[in-house]
């Protein structure tokens, strides 16, 4: 694959993406039938960039976009309830200039942060196979080495930690923890948090104070590099 000189150029390789064919027909599928709620609404149905400071020293490292959140808006982590606590939480952090996100015109504004994922489709039941993950991964490769500055990788849940560790070069590969701090040897630093889904963050599993710690704990660390 040829160097890539922007970040507009990747995202539109990102976005042309048709290489998995389960993937292709289940978020054109839900892009077409939609939700009720969201009748109104003309679906992105495609891949998803990432989103925010291209100079940022914090990097977010999710799992895939939701069906009727990212692969309906076109931007990471917007139009669900995921992305609601998320987006929250970086804005508690100074991250965010507002603590929501709706759609890609609301203004939303990252500040010294970056979110991406190891999968840029929506994945039936929100479970990508080994074999899409590895199509995808050329993706987030090429992101890693656009995003010179970062510093501290926030990863939500065990699959976004599996990917940017292994990018990073994470040897031995801790067991992923919630609050688990791994160090890379290129200097930067993965922080685990568990994810922002709702059955996370309905059942208390995750709370605001936890994962506003967890970011809290990565501008320390970045502060530090």
């Amino acid at each position: 694959m040829g160097s890539i000189d922007t970040f507009g150029e990747l995202a539109a390789d990102v976005i042309g993406c048709r290489a998995c064919p389960r993937l292709v027909d289940w978020r054109e599928e839900v892009a077409a039938v939609k939700r009720a709620a969201f009748r109104d609404w003309t679906y992105w149905g495609r891949p998803v960039p990432g989103f925010g400071d291209p100079e940022a020293r914090i990097v977010v490292v999710g799992l895939a976009p939701a069906a009727h959140g990212a692969n309906r808006t076109g931007r990471m982590f917007t139009g669900d309830r995921s992305g609601d606590f998320l987006y929250a939480s970086l804005h508690r952090m100074g991250l965010a200039n507002q603590p929501n996100a709706t759609d890609r015109d609301d203004g939303l504004i990252l500040r010294d942060a970056y979110i991406t994922a190891p999968v840029r489709c929506a994945p039936p039941q929100n479970k990508p196979t080994p074999a899409e993950r590895d199509a995808c991964r050329p993706f987030l490769v090429r992101e890693l080495a656009l995003l010179r500055r970062a510093r501290v990788f926030v990863a939500l849940g065990a699959i976004g930690y599996g990917a940017v560790a292994a990018e990073l070069g994470v040897r031995p590969r801790p067991k992923f923890a919630h609050g688990l701090e791994a160090p890379a040897p290129g200097g930067q630093t993965v922080v685990c948090s568990y994810h922002v889904s709702q059955q996370n963050t309905f059942t208390g599993r995750l709370t605001e104070d936890m994962l506003d710690d967890v970011f809290a704990r990565a501008l320390v660390v970045a502060d530090a590099a």
